[in-house]
């Protein structure tokens, strides 16, 4: 049983459009993994920001609102300025069933995505909590 010829010529190539499209599905499903990577990050470091941020405006003699720009300050200096500029934070007392008066700060906004044609897609919302020093 000799190979037939012409299909040999029918296939020659395939290789190569084959390789294409599997290629991109692998490039996308990467930027996929990279994005969810970029986005956990990000949320891990805005929640332990406004954390922080609320520590700060707990502190005795330190009014609450500080702990908002605090909190943007440490976005900023972890990620980037850009990220930090895409996020609100605000900063308020609550009172808890407790009695006890409590920090929040508040952080909102999106997490920019890898494709700068996308834009702000993934929304983000964190908060941090505190404990009121007393005087």
């Amino acid at each position: 049983m000799a190979a037939d010829p012409h299909r040999r010529d029918a296939e020659r190539g395939s290789a190569v459009v084959d390789f294409a499209l599997v290629s991109v599905l692998v490039v996308v499903l990467l930027l996929a993994v990279l994005q969810v990577a970029v986005y956990v990050h990000v949320r891990n470091v805005a929640t332990s920001s406004a954390q922080e941020g609320a520590r700060y405006a707990a502190n005795a003699d330190v009014p609450a609102a500080a702990g908002a720009d605090r909190a943007l300050e440490v976005v900023a200096a972890a990620t980037s300025a850009r990220t930090a500029a895409g996020l609100t934070c605000t900063a308020d007392q609550e009172t808890d069933a407790s009695g006890l008066v409590l920090v929040v700060v508040r952080c909102s906004g999106a997490v920019p995505s890898l494709l700068a044609a996308l834009g702000d897609l993934l929304p983000l919302e964190v908060t941090g909590r505190a404990v009121e020093e007393g005087p």
